[in-house]
């Protein structure tokens, strides 16, 4: 199995789950999400114990799920309560009840054993702050997670695969620096670009006219959380002696990378903003011109994993400076799924 076990996902936004029966695969696991009429978010394995029905396949009684199938019903908890023409319960009748954690907008679910440490889920405040206004999508990849993963970690291809959007001869033109926090297992990635020519996406979301300095702080946590922090700012506007940056606006982008099977992956994207919070027309713009390019990385790595299924084993790539990152990610992954 290729997957990191032990460590939290994303397998849902939390608006996505509520009274109905949501079926998610995470991680070659089928799972089901509802909420509880107390509003808690819940995640049970989504196969009935009799004949494996699909739980998402049937109904609910208040809290419970009843099999559609035969009426195994199962508490949130994953217990068993009631069994058809019987008045025992098999003491082993019960699917599995993941540990579920609800932050920054997302619903986090233990892909594991045993119980997960909650304070070990990476922090994205801001997409779930009153400070920032943000949009939100869900793209499914038929390519493996390892493939995004490389993609967002070299933001070189945007002057390529993202010409017209975000990219410009800039970004591919800029060194980057990387770095990596081996004890937390983080991989940071930085490019400075001062004087550029400023991409559609940012010139019709701010208003900007002319040159700007434009800068890409990327933060990657294995396996699952990709956060760039984007700021962007008339040529000459820096930050003040007190660190004030103010003048300059900042764009909070996400992206959940969560693996459904070995070759197809939940791509959850964010971008929150700091600037014209109430402007419905900046929402549409970024939303809209956002999902074009997600949907410009899924066509590529679609057609990328084609490519790599049709290949012999063993084919070697060829990795230069700007791999840097993705490099890092690959090394940081490996040593999660083989614990």
């Amino acid at each position: 199995m290729v997957f990191a076990r032990n460590q939290w996902y994303v397998a849902a936004y939390g608006r996505e789950v509520g009274d109905g029966l949501l079926a998610r695969t995470i991680c070659g696991e089928p799972l089901v999400l509802y909420r509880t009429r107390a509003g808690e978010a819940v995640a049970l394995a989504d196969r009935c114990v009799h004949r494996r029905f699909p739980l998402s396949e049937s109904n609910r009684d208040g809290d419970r799920i009843v099999c559609g199938y035969h009426g195994f019903t199962y508490a949130p908890d994953g217990v068993c309560v009631a069994v058809p023409g019987q008045a025992r319960v098999p003491r082993t009748a019960r699917v599995r009840a993941y540990q579920v954690v609800e932050q920054d907008s997302f619903i986090w679910v233990w892909i594991g054993d045993g119980e997960g440490d909650a304070s070990a889920i990476p922090r994205a405040a801001w997409f779930d702050s009153p400070e920032y206004t943000t949009v939100r999508g869900m793209e499914p990849l038929a390519a493996r997670y390892e493939l995004l993963v490389d993609n967002l970690l070299d933001l070189s291809h945007e002057t390529y695969l993202h010409a017209g959007h975000i990219g410009t001869p800039e970004v591919a033109q800029t060194p980057i620096n990387t770095e990596v926090d081996e004890e937390a297992g983080i991989v940071y990635v930085s490019r400075r670009m001062k004087d550029v020519e400023c991409p559609p996406f940012y010139s019709r979301s701010t208003g900007i006219e002319g040159r700007i300095d434009r800068w890409q702080d990327i933060e990657y946590h294995p396996p699952c959380l990709y956060l760039l922090h984007s700021r962007i700012a008339p040529t000459g506007v820096e930050p003040g002696p007190d660190g004030d940056d103010s003048r300059a606006f900042h764009v909070e982008v996400g992206y959940a990378i969560t693996p459904e099977t070995e070759t197809s992956t939940h791509d959850f994207w964010l971008v929150a903003r700091d600037f014209a919070l109430e402007d419905e027309k900046v929402s549409q713009f970024l939303a809209g011109s956002n999902r074009t390019v997600v949907l410009q990385d899924v066509e590529a790595l679609n057609v990328l994993e084609k490519v790599i299924a049709s290949e012999p084993e063993g084919y070697q790539e060829l990795s230069i400076n700007i791999d840097t990152g993705g490099l890092a990610a690959r090394r940081l992954l490996a040593r999660q799924t083989a614990r």
